[in-house]
């Protein structure tokens, strides 16, 4: 899946948050008394971080990869209707999830 109306520049990703899930009860919390999922899709990815001799570091990070992010990592943006998508640096990643 690509995703055309937000591009990431230098090393940022573009991530969709993870659903929420029920609970271990099977009761599904409203919006907002849960917390928001820490996990998500990676839809588009920066050409990378510019080092100081011009060159380019490559991305670790590919779409499609899902990722674990903190609790506070990203810009949140809002496409066509409510949904919801995190701008942020691949140095918020903490973990790619196999």
């Amino acid at each position: 899946m690509t995703f055309k109306k937000f591009k990431p520049l230098g090393n940022r990703i573009l991530v969709k948050r993870s659903e929420a899930e029920l609970s271990k009860g099977g009761i599904l919390l409203p919006d907002s008394a849960q917390e928001k999922p820490k996990q998500g899709e990676v839809l588009a990815v920066g050409p990378g971080k510019a080092k100081k001799d011009g060159s380019t570091e490559p991305m670790e990070l590919k779409m499609g990869d899902r990722v674990l992010f903190g609790g506070f990592a990203g810009t949140e943006v809002k496409a066509d209707g409510d949904e919801e998508f995190l701008i942020m640096s691949e140095d918020d990643v903490l973990a790619v999830v196999e």
